[in-house]
C-alpha cells in the first residue's frame, strides 16, 4: 500500500467548517491593541463601564416607571 499525499486544495475543501486550527495571522482581536496603550485602553474600559451600568439604572427605572405611568394615565388616578 502505497500513501497518496493530497493537495492542499482538496485538503481545504474536505476540512469541516468549524476548524479551529486554520492558519491566521491574528489569533485575536486582543492581539490588535498595542501593548504601549495600555493605560489608554484601562481608561477606555473603565469610561465604557461606568457608561454601561447608567444605562443599565435607567433602564431598570424606565421599566419600574413605565407600568406606573401607564395606569396613572389611563385610570385618571
Amino acid at each position: 500500500m502505497t500513501f497518496v499525499q493530497r493537495s492542499v486544495r482538496e485538503r481545504a475543501t474536505t476540512r469541516p467548517a468549524n476548524d479551529n486550527d486554520s492558519p491566521t495571522e491574528v489569533s485575536s482581536v486582543l492581539d490588535l491593541i498595542p501593548a504601549a496603550d495600555d493605560d489608554k485602553v484601562a481608561d477606555l474600559v473603565r469610561r465604557t463601564e461606568r457608561l454601561a451600568i447608567a444605562v443599565l439604572i435607567a433602564m431598570a427605572i424606565l421599566l419600574i416607571l413605565a407600568p406606573v405611568a401607564y395606569f396613572a394615565l389611563s385610570y385618571g388616578i
